[in-house]
């Protein structure tokens, strides 16, 4: 399990996967969100935009992101 610590009150779920290199690139982040493919907290997210906040967990390929502050 991977873990970001945020510095500010929120990170957006396309850059939280580009810190932890499951994506190359903020357009393959767009792809594979608006695809179905990741989910936040047990729930499919299609928003590329949608902000994490502190104890959200983020799912994607096998790999988690729990996310803290």
């Amino acid at each position: 399990m991977e873990e970001i610590k945020l510095r500010e009150d929120y990170i957006k779920l396309g850059q939280a996967l580009k810190v932890v290199n499951l994506v190359d690139s903020g357009v393959m982040a767009k792809l594979v969100i608006q695809d179905g493919l990741v989910t936040v907290n047990g729930e499919v997210e299609t928003r590329r935009g949608k902000k994490l906040k502190d104890g959200d967990v983020v799912s994607f390929q096998g790999e988690t992101i729990m996310i803290k502050k």
